[in-house]
């Protein structure tokens, strides 16, 4: 038995999706433990695009029991959108298959709302870069406990009662402080019993569920969203999501004791992107020929906000805080097939700031966004390798830059990906094995 926790490393949309996907085949059960319909994974299986933005990416497999811990916050109507896109494509999505906690909180109208109220509001060139999916303003009221959970939607009396106390402030904030449009309460409660019913089958208590998976021996799966550049305590506040990306809220999101985690695998794009504001110190500014050449190749566009990501070189200050901060014990290597075809590459090895070195990402926004990266050259590589099948057939400078990345972080590349389908990936070792 075997318990592994895939993060991303980066500013997310590294390629976790595909990797979780290709460790789904060793597990038993796979858990998401954190963020919302923010994130989106992008699976391309026998040449078919899934676009999951909060059901485990686990839930291709027949015969794997996917859970979405109490770490998630749900919005209703897209998950049931979600269950039920799958469902035209063949793919029955049960409560033998799916169980949701009943301690994750549910995103409302009135979130999305006040998302999309609260950055208009913000001056240009402050603007945080949210996708409106309501996610900060549901985590506010979690942590400010006015959440709306997904086991109050089976108690009509408590939910009735959260509602109607809620609307009343969210209303008076949107009209008074933002002139927005009101609520109604009475929609959103219709639409709310309709929820309830349909998603009352799939609710449970999830930490317990996987207690027993464990004690029976089965390999758990953990799927973190986003990336550790993006955590709430860690990342480049205020550009940032709203929760910890980070491994140890796999525990903490699921309610699984964090001694029964074995590994951590950190997801590393062979190269760095970024979606929306914040500091972005290896990026080659649009215009850039490499930069666009990486961008049209990489097909880098969010899977959940269509916009266009920001791309740079690979950047080894964020590698090496992704490391610390996760306890790394493997790398997952993803799109190294983009990189093909680029004479010299880049590594930031080191930032500077006002003639300061920092070898970790500043805490202070302001300094994060005048770092000046440090730069080795290594030699690249010609040869297409979406063929590619062993490790020993790439070529000697793909090698090399996967060996160099093992030299700068410490951590050895347990997966290799060289190409967007499920089948062009290089298992090197499998960390259910090794763990």
């Amino acid at each position: 038995m075997a318990s592994v926790v895939v993060v991303g490393t980066q500013w997310g949309d590294e390629g976790k999706g595909k990797i979780v996907d290709l460790l789904t085949r060793y597990a038993e059960c796979i858990v998401r433990f954190q963020g919302g319909n923010n994130a989106g994974h992008t699976l391309v299986v026998d040449g078919k695009q899934y676009i999951f933005h909060i059901i485990p990416s686990g839930i291709l497999y027949e015969g794997k029991i996917c859970m979405i811990g109490n770490g998630v916050i749900i919005d209703p109507a897209v998950l049931l959108g979600e269950i039920s896109k799958l469902a035209e494509r063949g793919l029955k999505v049960t409560p033998e298959r799916l169980m949701i906690s009943e301690n994750a909180h549910l995103i409302m109208p009135y979130h999305k709302s006040l998302d999309l109220a609260r950055e208009a509001a913000l001056a240009q060139g402050r603007k945080i870069g949210t996708t409106g999916r309501g996610i900060g303003p549901c985590y506010m009221d979690k942590v400010g406990r006015f959440g709306i959970k997904v086991g109050d939607l089976l108690d009509t009396t408590l939910f009735e009662e959260k509602l109607r106390a809620n609307l009343e402030e969210k209303n008076f904030l949107l009209t008074e402080k933002f002139g927005a449009e009101p609520l109604s309460y009475d929609r959103i409660r219709a639409d709310f019993e309709e929820h309830a019913r349909s998603l009352a089958p799939f609710v449970g208590n999830v930490s317990m569920a996987l207690d027993r998976f464990r004690k029976n021996g089965s390999n758990i799966l953990f799927e973190g969203a986003q990336g550790t550049q993006l955590d709430i305590d860690h990342g480049t506040y205020p550009y940032v999501t709203s929760s910890n990306t980070i491994a140890a809220n796999a525990s903490i999101g699921s309610g699984f004791g964090p001694v029964h985690i074995d590994a951590v695998i950190g997801i590393l794009k062979a190269y760095t992107t970024r979606v929306g504001a914040g500091p972005f110190p290896t990026e080659l500014l649009e215009g850039d020929p490499i930069g666009d050449a990486l961008q049209k190749k990489g097909g880098e566009f969010g899977a959940t906000t269509g916009r266009r990501r920001r791309c740079g070189w690979l950047d080894a200050v964020v590698a090496a805080d992704a490391v610390r901060l996760n306890s790394l014990t493997g790398l997952a290597i993803t799109k190294l097939d983009v990189l093909s075809g680029q004479p010299k590459l880049k590594i930031a090895r080191k930032y500077v700031v006002d003639g300061q070195d920092f070898e970790c990402m500043p805490a202070n926004i302001r300094k994060a966004e005048k770092i000046k990266p440090v730069y080795e050259e290594m030699a690249g590589w010609g040869d297409e390798i979406r063929h590619v099948r062993s490790y020993a057939d790439l070529p000697a400078t793909a090698r090399d830059y996967i060996k160099r990345i093992e030299d700068i972080t410490g951590v050895e590349p347990v997966i290799v990906s060289v190409g967007p389908d499920r089948e062009e990936t290089l298992l090197l070792k499998n960390p259910f094995v090794q763990a």
